[in-house]
């Protein structure tokens, strides 16, 4: 096996790269990978990337939007610098013994692979994230660190390891190809990329990739972020507000107040409000029953899940799945 190269280094080179699509990947996934390649290359008069598309088995790939992407089956890679994957949903079917065998070859080949929103989940499949810092898109992070406990899974936005790299959706996809250019091709070519998109970036561990990642005007405010991330990783089980003050060393009039400051809500109310948006979500993606839905988002019954459901998306569990066909 040959050994691959830090891509994540200065270097005036041009990296050769294929951009492996899976089928039903989101669109912005999709952009989030290239856009910020040819960005750079106009950016900087010249092709700081090329690039190729590859698909599973050669069939278009269908993306979330209906655009359709044609290219090779990934199986005739011959070489590259980078492989960046992107996927999103039906991961366990795009999880074939083909593909991960094609994964395990184009790394045998020395080659840096970059993985975006779902496609963290199969190189882990295929057991190239063993022993390496990673993580995936935050719906999937439970799971995902569950399922596989050799890698070290992270809450951050996206994990550089070289050779490899995860990002944990479409937004901290363009941030991970927007520190590849800042470190290979110099700051101010990423910060002019950023400018052409009207984006303001955020480094990788700054906020985690969660439902309730922080308005920017937020993320200059230390307490507010990691109560926020204490938040997200108490949806289960869920702290009392003055519990997160003592964590935090703040006292709990403080916290409110800085709440009703920045966010226009107290901390119960917004905790709330995440809570019931992760119910909707697992209520649409799963078919849990309304008593596993209320044990997985914190609430003691079902009875007052329920109201709180009803109260805050107009209608209850069975009824939004009905108005969706399910």
């Amino acid at each position: 096996m040959k050994t691959a190269k830090n891509i994540f280094l200065p270097n005036d080179q041009a990296l050769n790269t294929a951009v492996l699509v899976l089928d039903q990947c989101n669109t912005l996934s999709f952009a989030a990978a290239v856009d910020p390649m040819r960005a750079a290359n106009r950016r900087a008069g010249r092709p700081l990337f090329n690039w190729r598309f590859y698909t599973a088995v050669g069939d278009s790939a269908h993306l979330t939007s209906g655009l359709k992407i044609d290219g090779p089956p990934i199986a005739q890679l011959v070489s590259c610098d980078l492989l960046l994957v992107i996927a999103g949903f039906d991961l366990e079917e795009h999880a074939t013994p083909r593909l991960l065998a094609s994964l395990r070859r184009i790394h045998a080949m020395g080659s840096a692979i970059a993985a975006l929103d779902g496609a963290p989940w199969l190189l882990a499949q295929a057991g190239l994230l063993d022993g390496h810092n990673a993580t995936t898109h935050w719906e999937d992070l439970e799971n995902f660190a569950t399922r596989f406990p050799a890698v070290l899974t992270h809450r951050d936005r996206f994990v550089i390891d070289p050779p490899f790299a995860t990002s944990g959706g479409a937004a901290p996809g363009i941030d991970m190809m927007l520190h590849l250019i800042s470190t290979r091709f110099g700051t101010s070519l990423a910060t002019r990329v950023a400018s052409a998109f009207v984006y303001d970036p955020l480094p990788p561990g700054q906020q985690g990739p969660g439902p309730g990642a922080a308005p920017r005007q937020v993320r200059r405010n230390p307490q507010i972020v990691r109560a926020l991330d204490l938040m997200e990783t108490h949806i289960d089980d869920p702290l009392s507000i003055p519990e997160i003050a003592q964590r935090l060393s703040v006292s709990t009039r403080s916290l409110e107040q800085r709440f009703k400051t920045h966010l226009g809500q107290s901390p119960h109310s917004y905790y709330l409000q995440l809570r019931l948006n992760e119910a909707h979500r697992l209520a649409i993606d799963t078919s849990m029953s309304v008593q596993n839905l209320a044990a997985a988002t914190g609430f003691g019954s079902q009875a007052s899940f329920a109201r709180a459901f009803r109260q805050a998306h107009g209608l209850s569990v069975r009824a939004l799945r009905r108005q969706l066909g399910r």
